[in-house]
């Protein structure tokens, strides 16, 4: 008698903490055919059902077969993640040392996370049946509001119309909608994802200069092969024309370009200039789309209809089945790292990305990383450089104005309102960067010396004048500001500092008959505000725009010809490494939004700290040099990146417990006889206390890269075994960007 077939085991990534992937029997009756790897399952876990993702499928279980369970669903009838994507997600959770469970969620939209299925993408519209078409307004005489849908409907929608087409026509819509699917003249359906070729009239083209033209044939002769191009270009020498010269070159070849920016707030502007120019499929893909729209943008990529993919970090594990192309701009930005959960960095995973599928890769910034010039000096990457700004524009003149002993109103001097009013007086645009939003940082009693400090964080409260509200911006938590000290009851309590808010109202008395648009996270909340205020900017409807970080990135602001930083003291001396890099990408970012056309631009810094060495560079001989500086000090140190580190970091609430944890892992880390890997600590983390828990950390540095991941890949595994393990939430940072 022949032996009984042995079964599969399914090998699935379920979404929790724990590490590793899970064995599973198949689902009963199910076809074993359509058990291919990159489907999803619907499997029990613990006392409920998750959606998990098939990894692999094995003869043999690594568990006794009495504790196997049975997938309860298939989901997919055909592999939603292909190779590449499953190879991606494989090597993520390797190098990053995350559960390969959430790794994998992280790869999908929201709804197929939920198990919902891909033709949900499909969006519902209406049309008109046989009868519908038929039908006559006469034949609604006495319903004039169906009947002026019906007309519309067989006018101007003859091929069906979504939910946004139909709310366009009035709120008594919907009613007649329904009164006409009920009389069998409209029907229901989903309709199968679309992208409309956005058309602006005549495209746009923009003669490319000598270097722009040399760096699109540079990178354009090895389209088809991995190559890491690095694309140094100063603020308006034409990195973008660049970038769409090629995007074009790989669309007409029939495949795809992704493209990613840091921010949320660039991608409307940047579909705009594409749009301008290219006349390709274009979907984007950020945090600000609904559900539905996130899974039909992905659902175009995955099909290859779209040809060009706009997004922030998590769009670099979008599906690309014919991809040609990968550009990163602003590469330098802290924003393509995940501080939290799955934390990877996203430039990082679309360099594997790019080798994986052999297409090049394009980072674009004006003040690249540490990281980026260090593999670009060793040959790793191709360095190409725009050193000058594009068309006419000329760099602007940059220069320091130190305030020690001059009297400042509202954070600004005395020079700087001077040349405000100059640049107004010629009908130009004036930029402040201040990166402190609230009116200000510090709520301080002049009587008593009680300073407004956060009851769950080591900081000061922010306090907002408009709302007399204090705000912790680090744990979202907020109260009504005090109107008497609570310690001594006396009404003298003060603003201190500057946030933007405050500056806003002094910039509003100095300059009343001037418009003032301020630009931070409070101010831009509402959906779609940035956009709008940005659109009025541009039509001059604001001659002076203050803001933060927000406002320096990339917003193409041409009639701005002096940008002010108000306070460039805040990254002079942290306690981060890191610190004087971030700052100096910063002000050159700033100082890039000046004098962008034709006009001459002026850049003016207002320090306590004129003579120090990273300021003086900067103006003197230029990022590049500063850069260079830079990284000696790197080397001298021993730091990034000549060396490697991840961070352990652990908290809770009772303060002994993160530190304690951290020893105990330190000791089992010991025992593992770690050679070439330094652990250093545990210490507090610089703010100890935030949202209530407290934390430490432990760092791990070493000069190999291998050295470190093979310790990190035999000892996080047995973190959970620690005794204090339950007591504690404990993470690992590879590549930490932060050390806050």
């Amino acid at each position: 008698m022949p032996a009984a077939p042995r079964p599969q085991i399914l090998q699935i990534a379920v979404p929790t903490p724990l590490y590793g992937s899970f064995d599973y029997l198949p689902p009963r009756a199910c076809d074993p055919a359509r058990l291919c790897p990159g489907v999803r399952l619907r499997v029990p876990f613990g006392r409920g059902h998750v959606t998990g993702m098939l990894l692999d499928v094995a003869a043999e279980s690594r568990v006794e077969s009495r504790r196997l369970r049975a997938a309860t669903e298939l989901l997919d009838e055909t592999p939603l993640l292909s190779p590449d994507l499953l190879a991606l997600g494989q090597w993520a959770a390797q190098y990053y040392h995350h559960p390969i469970g959430e790794v994998f969620a992280a790869l999908l939209p929201t709804l197929l996370r939920q198990g919902k299925p891909l033709h949900d993408a499909n969006e519902t519209q209406w049309r008109l049946t046989a009868a519908g078409q038929a039908a006559t307004a006469e034949d609604l005489q006495r319903a004039p509001r169906q009947a002026a849908l019906l007309q519309w409907l067989q006018q101007q929608a003859q091929h069906g119309a979504d939910a946004e087409q139909l709310a366009a026509q009035g709120g008594s819509a919907r009613a007649a909608l329904r009164a006409l699917i009920a009389k069998g003249w409209v029907e229901e359906y989903a309709a199968p994802i679309t992208i409309e070729t956005t058309d602006t009239g005549p495209a746009h083209h923009i003669e490319l200069n000598g270097m722009q033209h040399a760096a699109v044939e540079k990178i354009g002769a090895q389209l088809q092969q991995f190559a890491p191009f690095v694309l140094e270009g100063v603020t308006g020498s034409g990195k973008t024309e660049v970038y769409l010269e090629l995007i074009a070159r790989v669309a007409t070849a029939g495949r795809q370009t992704l493209v990613l920016v840091p921010e949320i707030g660039l991608t409307p502007q940047l579909v705009a200039r594409f749009a301008a120019r290219l006349r390709h499929p274009t979907v984007v893909l950020h945090s600000g789309l609904s559900d539905k729209q996130r899974l039909r943008a992905w659902a175009a990529a995955a099909s290859g209809e779209a040809k060009l993919i706009i997004g922030t970090r998590s769009a670099v594990f979008t599906p690309l089945p014919q991809a040609g192309l990968i550009i990163i701009d602003e590469e330098h930005d802290l924003s393509f790292k995940q501080q939290d959960g799955f934390r990877y960095h996203a430039r990082d995973v679309a360099v594997w990305r790019a080798h994986q599928r052999g297409v090049p890769i394009v980072l674009g910034s004006a003040t690249p990383s540490l990281e980026t010039l260090y593999n670009a000096e060793r040959g790793r990457y191709q360095l190409l450089q725009l050193p000058l700004r594009a068309g006419k524009a000329r760099p602007p003149r940059i220069a320091v104005i130190d305030v020690r002993h001059k009297k400042l109103h509202g954070a600004l001097s005395d020079a700087v309102l001077q040349k405000m009013r100059e640049h107004l007086v010629r009908g130009r645009q004036v930029l402040l960067f201040l990166n402190r939003r609230g009116y200000s940082p510090t709520l301080l009693c002049h009587d008593c010396g009680w300073i407004a400090r956060c009851k769950r964080c080591d900081a000061h409260l922010i306090y907002h004048q408009a709302q007399r509200r204090l705000r912790c911006h680090h744990c979202g938590g907020e109260q009504q500001a005090e109107v008497h000290c609570p310690e001594c009851s006396s009404d003298q309590l003060r603003p201190i500092g500057h946030g933007t808010e405050r500056v806003e109202q002094v910039l509003r008395e100095r300059f009343p008959e001037i418009g003032i648009a301020r630009i931070d996270r409070d101010s831009t909340r509402r959906k779609g505000a940035l956009q709008q205020v940005l659109a009025e900017a541009l039509r001059g409807e604001h001659r002076i725009l203050l803001g933060t970080q927000m406002l320096a990135k990339g917003h193409h602001l041409p009639e701005v010809t002096l940008a002010v930083i108000l306070d460039a003291d805040q990254g002079l001396f942290s306690v981060d490494f890191r610190a004087s890099e971030t700052l100096a990408q910063l002000i050159i970012q700033v100082a890039g939004r000046a004098g962008r056309a034709e006009q001459a631009g002026e850049v003016l810094i207002q320090t306590h700290h004129p003579d120090h060495p990273l300021l003086r560079t900067l103006i003197t001989a230029g990022y590049p040099h500063f850069a260079a500086a830079a990284l000696t000090e790197r080397r001298e140190a021993a730091l990034p990146p000549y060396t490697h580190l991840a961070l352990l970091r652990a908290e809770a609430t009772a303060a002994e417990l993160p530190q304690r944890f951290l020893s105990e892992a330190m000791a089992l880390a010991q025992q593992h006889n770690p050679h070439g890997v330094e652990l250093l600590g545990p210490v507090p983390a610089p703010m100890e206390r935030r949202a209530g828990r407290y934390r430490a950390q432990l760092l791990l540095q070493a000069e190999a890269r291998a050295a470190l991941h093979h310790l990190l890949a035999t000892w996080l595994p047995q973190l959970s075994a620690l005794p204090l393990a339950r007591k504690v939430r404990w993470s690992i940072d590879v590549d930490p960007m932060e050390m806050v």
